[in-house]
This record gives structure tokens, C-alpha cells and sequence, in this order.
């Protein structure tokens, strides 16, 4: 203990005596870091020696005193990178001493302000079923504040509100098509009213906007002739697209349904037989169609159906946004907009509109 109070006071004394590093002080220093060394080697230990607080104050302070190019010669047990260590958390711990006053916050990303952790809280109680990802575009679309879905996990985690883990859906293609109003993609799928009669309904899909064209609703039996009503019912004062994607259903085969895409000039592409993700956007529509509104809504007819649909419609290109149009709603996205202004709009100033009878409801700017 003698020993360490006089090497301790002998350090003291080279610091106050100190004019410039590299003169006869350096020397000194040299000769206590060399002498220090021989101690801890001598502790009498079968592994590599462990450096206490005391041994790593003077090595810090000594290191301050000798030149860095001598550094290298006078480590024999410490490495010289091991003391510039030492000697950059002292001088870290000196700063934080000197500015400890003015540095009340440890140092990163800023948290969310209140107003937009309370929006995020209040949007998943009102929607239990939107995603992290989802909460975060539709803030952003609402507000133009960015918030990653990742910064909205950790709010609803705080608070003890868990999302759904999320759903494995079918891989994606590369889009082919690049243009607006090139390629639409069509399919049916069936669905049973509060009275189990099956109605079949047609979806058409803008690939390019993600925009939903139309629905057409039919109940009972399929057949090519109920397939071309419904598809020009959707199409009816529309402009068509060059090309409409089809699966192999055999209903799509007939000669009366190719005639009828001949006589709108529309030309039909195909998806590989026996691989739905060979047609994966329609594939999406129709599974978000059912997950998101048909799983929560019960329909009495025909009528019923077409109305209800009508506003999911609605809502899913007007005011759901995607993350594969670059957070843009679909109506957006027809209307050529690149990208949404980032606003400064304060989120605690904000108005609730429902949709699709107050399914969902999402924030609009006051």
C-alpha cells in the first residue's frame, strides 16, 4: 500500500512539474510506467495479470507524459493501443466532469414527442389489427412526420399493447410492367352471406397505381357469360388497359370471353398453371379484402355486397397507404405524385374520420 502511495505521489509531482511533453519529464515518465509494469508482472499470477482502477489511472496519466512513438518501446506488459485507451477514457471522463451541468441526456435519437406517442396509442386501440408498419405510413401520410415502425413497436410495447405476429403471405415476382394503365389483373373469389348463400365476386386490379378498379358481384353459379357481365361492369366509362391478367380458370377460357376482350381490344396474359405466385398482386387484394373487411362484416344479398364493397373500395384507394408505391395511397399514386411533402403539422392537433362504417378509423390534420 506504501508503495502504490508513493508511486501515486511521484506521478503527482512529474504532473505539476510538467512544461511540455517529449523533455526530461518524459523521461521520468518513461522510467515510473517501466517500474509500474515490473508490479503487476510480479503479482505472483499464472494468467495475464488483471489491471485494477489504480493501475489503469497511472498508465492513463503516464500515457499523457510520453510520446506516442516511444509508446511502443516502453509496453512490455500493456499494449500501447491498451494505454491510449486508458488515456482517451480519462479524457472522456474529464470532459464529463467539466460539462457535466449541460450534458443532462445521454447522447441519441430523440424520443417522440407526447402528442405522437398518444396518436400512435389511440390509432392501435382504434384499429387493433393495423401492423407497426402500418401505423407508421399512415402517420406519415396523415402528418408527414417520420416515425419508424420500429420507434411505434417500443411505444406500444411501454404501454403493454403487442401487434399480431406477423403473416407469411406468397413470395413476389418482379413487376413487369411499368407503365400506368398497362396491365390490370383480374380474379374471383367467393364469399357466403349471414344466410350461407355463395356469391362470387370479381376484383380488378391496376398493377402499376395498386389501384382497385371495381368490384362485381354475382350470386350463385359462375359461367363465362355472368364473367363478361361482370367485367364490363367494371370497365363500363373506364379506359381499358393493354394487357389483363388472368389464371387458368376455365370460365376465362371460352371463346364468348376472349371475343369480349377482343372487342375491347384488351389482350390477355395468363399466369402459370398450378402457381399462385405467379399472380401475386391480385392474390394480395383479395387476401386484404378478406382479412381486413369481409372476416368483419356480414352482408345479407347481393345489393348488400356490392355497397360494402364499394367503400372498401374507397377507403383502399383513397386513403390506405402502401409501402410498395413508396407510402402513397393509389389515388396518389394515379395522379403522378412522387413522393408526400414531409409537413409540420402538430399531431395534437388532429380530427378522426371513420371509413367503411367505422371499420377503421384514421387521422387527418386539424
Amino acid at each position: 500500500m506504501a508503495e502504490k502511495f508513493a508511486l501515486f505521489l511521484h506521478v503527482v509531482v512529474t504532473i505539476i512539474k510538467l512544461l511540455k511533453p517529449g523533455g526530461t519529464n518524459s523521461i521520468i515518465a518513461e522510467s515510473i510506467i517501466l517500474k509500474h509494469q515490473l508490479i503487476v508482472i510480479n503479482r505472483g499470477r499464472k494468467r495475464a495479470p488483471k489491471l485494477t482502477t489504480f493501475d489503469r489511472s497511472i498508465f492513463g496519466i503516464l500515457a499523457f507524459l510520453i510520446k506516442k512513438s516511444r509508446l511502443a518501446k516502453v509496453s512490455i506488459v500493456v499494449r500501447p493501443a491498451t494505454i491510449l485507451k486508458f488515456h482517451k477514457h480519462l479524457v472522456n471522463k474529464k470532459y464529463q466532469k467539466l460539462f457535466s451541468s449541460t450534458m443532462t441526456k445521454a447522447p441519441g435519437r430523440k424520443a417522440p414527442k407526447p402528442s405522437i406517442i398518444e396518436l400512435v396509442i389511440e390509432m392501435k386501440k382504434r384499429n387493433p389489427d393495423f401492423g407497426y408498419g402500418r401505423i407508421s405510413m399512415q402517420i406519415y401520410v396523415a402528418y408527414g412526420i417520420e416515425i419508424s415502425r420500429y420507434s411505434v413497436g417500443r411505444i406500444l410495447s411501454k404501454v403493454g399493447i403487442h401487434s399480431h405476429p406477423s403473416r407469411q403471405g406468397p413470395s413476389w415476382l418482379t413487376f413487369l410492367s411499368q407503365s400506368k394503365d398497362s396491365l390490370w389483373s383480374l380474379d374471383l373469389f367467393r364469399c357466403e352471406s349471414a344466410t350461407l348463400k355463395s356469391h362470387w365476386v370479381m376484383v380488378v386490379l391496376d398493377v402499376f397505381t395498386r389501384r382497385i378498379v371495381g368490384f362485381s358481384v354475382h350470386s350463385g353459379n359462375c359461367n363465362p357469360a355472368a364473367n363478361c357481365r361482370m367485367f364490363n361492369q367494371i370497365v363500363k366509362n373506364k379506359s381499358t388497359p393493354q394487357y389483363l391478367s388472368t389464371d387458368n380458370d376455365p370460365n376465362f377460357q371460352p371463346h364468348r370471353w376472349r371475343a369480349n376482350l377482343r372487342i375491347l381490344d384488351i389482350e390477355e396474359i395468363k399466369s402459370t398453371p398450378g402457381e399462385p405466385t405467379s399472380h401475386p398482386f391480385i392474390e394480395r387484394v383479395i387476401g386484404t379484402c378478406r382479412r381486413e373487411f369481409l372476416d368483419k362484416q356480414l352482408f345479407w344479398n347481393a345489393r348488400d355486397l356490392q355497397k360494402k364493397l364499394n367503400q372498401f373500395q374507397d377507403y383502399y384507394n383513397s386513403r390506405r397507404s402502401h409501402s410498395s408505391i413508396d407510402r402513397l395511397t393509389p389515388a396518389e399514386k394515379a395522379k403522378d405524385i412522387t413522393k408526400i411533402k414531409p409537413g409540420t403539422e402538430d399531431a395534437s392537433k388532429s380530427r378522426w374520420q371513420s371509413y367503411c362504417n367505422g371499420l377503421y378509423h384514421l387521422p387527418e390534420a386539424a
